[in-house]
């Protein structure tokens, strides 16, 4: 049976076709074109899925410094900031940017992370998948599942638009993270493939536009404060889908738009540190970079 895709119209009738979710198509297409039996693939969705685990919840025991020394410990702040019941974000999304933050203060001390779909935009998924698996008590094999849900829409960014920051602007790294996240939310929540697509289309709306300025070139900041802000992105657009809210554009014509977008932006706001936030006279002084 073929279960490749290459747009997200394409995978919607698969699924329809098939009667199928949208992480069962994306489990069959890896199955089928990386010709290896269904266990295998899972086995190293379960690793991936380890090591997101680990990297969020690592800097809450053990803050770590970044490599530039521009972030480190704001995990365990916002960590400590929920144990005090001061939390105005509710379980999920404080949870998830508690999470997301810590990933990124593993990726900028050189630790062991999944990119999804990059470096800088790691914390996204893993974020949600791991508050929405504590506060709803959900297994480790349906959040598998919602990871090849997320690696479908990270896959159609892929191939047809980017993921690149230096080609796409931050919209192209959050942006694509926050839509693979809302959607696999949409559908470890009991969502139809349809609401799943809707949810990353309304991602990539409310993001569109977003700049990629790193103060100091350095994968830290804004990046970390970004990925909570993905987190909380996903988490709305999830939650439209699921009540019921559809999306006027889909999927497909977003990442057009997005693509576009991004190759209208400035060279400056596409990861030179040259505009946007690094070219702040704080960023500069912070990181020493700037003339």
């Amino acid at each position: 049976m073929n279960m490749d895709f290459n747009s997200a119209e394409k995978l919607l009738e698969l699924c329809e076709q098939n009667q199928l979710p949208i992480s069962e198509v994306m489990r069959q297409r890896e199955c089928i074109l990386g010709e290896m039996p269904r266990d295998a693939a899972d086995h190293r969705m379960n690793k991936a899925w380890e090591i997101m685990r680990t990297s969020a919840t690592q800097p809450l025991k053990k803050p770590i410094k970044s490599m530039g020394g521009l972030i480190g410990g704001e995990a365990k702040k916002l960590e400590a900031h929920y144990g005090r019941k001061k939390s105005i974000c509710g379980d999920v999304l404080g949870k998830a940017m508690t999470y997301a933050m810590a990933v990124l203060e593993v990726n900028a001390s050189m630790g062991l992370i999944v990119a999804a779909p990059t470096a800088g935009s790691a914390g996204v998924v893993p974020g949600m998948m791991l508050a929405l698996q504590e506060c709803y008590r959900i297994s480790d094999q349906r959040i598998i599942d919602a990871l090849y849900n997320a690696g479908a829409v990270g896959y159609l960014a892929m191939r047809n638009a980017t993921v690149a920051g230096a080609v796409g602007g931050c919209q192209a790294e959050i942006g694509v993270a926050s839509a693979m996240a809302a959607s696999a939310a949409v559908e470890l929540m009991g969502g139809t493939p349809q609401q799943c697509l809707d949810a990353a289309s309304t991602v990539l709306m409310n993001m569109l536009g977003l700049v990629c300025d790193p103060v100091g070139g350095l994968v830290e900041y804004p990046c970390q404060n970004r990925n909570a802000a993905g987190v909380a992105n996903a988490l709305v657009a999830a939650e439209m889908a699921l009540s019921g809210i559809h999306q006027l554009i889909p999927f497909d014509q977003m990442l057009d738009t997005m693509y576009t977008v991004g190759r209208h932006l400035p060279a400056e706001l596409r990861e030179t540190a040259l505009g946007g936030c690094a070219a702040t006279p704080a960023a500069c002084a912070a990181c020493g970079h700037c003339g």
